[in-house]
């Protein structure tokens, strides 16, 4: 389902989707079109696209391609998912060590939805962080690791 969303190849890509979404939140899929899992996330996003498209604008990230931002936001397991909204990061507290990004899968396209509404009204009124609202028995556990310590 990869094939249905769009992708950003390049730094200067993906650094003209965060600074042009305006009014929106802007998703970006960090991961690899080959990848059992990152393709499982990209048929739920193809599947919501259309219904969040007043809310939301989705773009998948191929990590090879923009090692920049791969450092960046320290993506050391695929998929990852990073949201902004009017050029600012947004982060989500999903009961996690880490606020930055959603690591792994959606369980149902629904927790996905749920979490872009959120993210959205949240922005609106300004604020930088939200509260995940999806089950923490959905949220795929996984332990942090800090490379070149």
């Amino acid at each position: 389902m990869s094939f249905l969303l769009p992708k950003l190849t390049c730094k200067r890509e993906v650094d003209q989707a965060i600074k042009s979404v305006a009014e929106k939140v802007l998703v970006l899929r960090f991961g690899r079109d080959n990848d059992a899992v990152c393709l499982q996330l990209d048929d739920i996003l193809a599947k919501t696209a259309h219904d969040l498209s007043k809310m939301a604008v989705i773009y998948l990230v191929d990590v090879d391609k923009v090692p920049v931002y791969t450092q960046y936001f320290d993506i050391s397991y695929i998929p990852s998912t990073v949201f902004f909204f009017n050029g600012q990061h947004m982060k989500v507290d999903y009961g996690s060590p880490d606020h930055t990004k959603f690591v792994g899968s959606f369980k149902t396209k629904q927790d996905f939805i749920d979490l872009i509404e959120v993210i959205y009204r949240g922005a609106m009124r300004g604020k930088l962080i939200v509260r995940s609202p999806i089950d923490p028995n959905n949220i795929p556990k996984y332990d942090l690791l800090y490379q070149g310590i």
